[in-house]
C-alpha cells in the first residue's frame, strides 16, 4: 500500500468508512464474534476481510461465494476485484477459488482528498 494511504487509513477512519457502507456489506458471524465481511458494489467485490482468528476456517470461501451470488443478482455475468500486487496469499486464494488474474492496474482508492492509486492485479470470474 502507498504510504499516503496507510497514513490515513487508521482504525478510527475505518469506523467512519464502515458506517457509510453498511448497505454494501455482508458480515459473517461465528458464535458472538464477527469473523469477517465482504462488500459488493455492482460487479465489484470491493473488500473481503477475515479476522485473524478465523483465517483458514472456510469463512473466506463462504463470503466470496456470497459476493459472487450478489454480483450475479445485480445483473452482471462477471465479477471483479482488486488485489494488492504484494498480497501473494490473497492472490493464491482467489486463483484456487476460480478467479483469473486479468493483469496489473492502479486501483483508485477513495479518500476524502481524492483517489490514491494502489498497484493491484484485477481478478475476474464468470458468475
Amino acid at each position: 500500500m502507498p504510504d499516503e494511504l496507510v497514513a490515513i487509513r487508521t482504525k478510527e477512519s475505518f469506523w467512519t468508512r464502515a458506517a457509510e457502507r453498511v448497505g454494501d456489506t455482508t458480515v459473517a458471524v461465528v458464535g458472538d464474534e464477527v469473523a469477517g465481511f465482504v462488500m459488493v458494489v455492482g460487479d465489484e467485490v470491493e473488500q473481503v476481510y477475515v479476522s485473524r482468528d478465523h483465517r483458514g476456517s472456510g469463512i473466506a470461501g463462504v463470503l466470496l461465494g456470497e459476493a459472487e451470488r450478489q454480483v450475479k443478482a445485480n445483473g452482471f455475468a462477471e465479477a471483479w476485484l482488486a488485489v494488492a500486487t504484494g498480497n501473494a496469499r490473497a492472490r493464491r486464494f482467489y486463483e484456487r477459488s476460480g478467479w483469473t488474474d486479468a493483469g496489473a492496474f492502479d486501483y483508485p482508492a477513495t479518500t476524502e482528498s481524492g483517489p490514491i492509486p494502489v498497484p493491484c492485479h484485477r481478478y475476474t470470474k464468470a458468475v
